[in-house]
């Protein structure tokens, strides 16, 4: 998955978690554990090209 798909699907997620959807505890956690793990590679494509200079 790229940086574009992976930003929109922790976007996506971020904003189910954050709505009033009632979600139980598990699907919670089995959600914002899938964001944090987007977000991180997210981030880890972001420092290649920081530190690419």
């Amino acid at each position: 998955m790229n940086y574009d798909e992976a930003i929109q699907k922790a976007e996506a997620i971020i904003a189910q978690l954050e709505s009033a959807e009632a979600l139980s505890m598990e699907e919670y956690k089995k959600a914002a554990a899938e964001a944090t793990a987007l977000l991180k590679q997210c981030k880890a494509e972001l420092e290649k090209y920081v530190t690419a200079d």
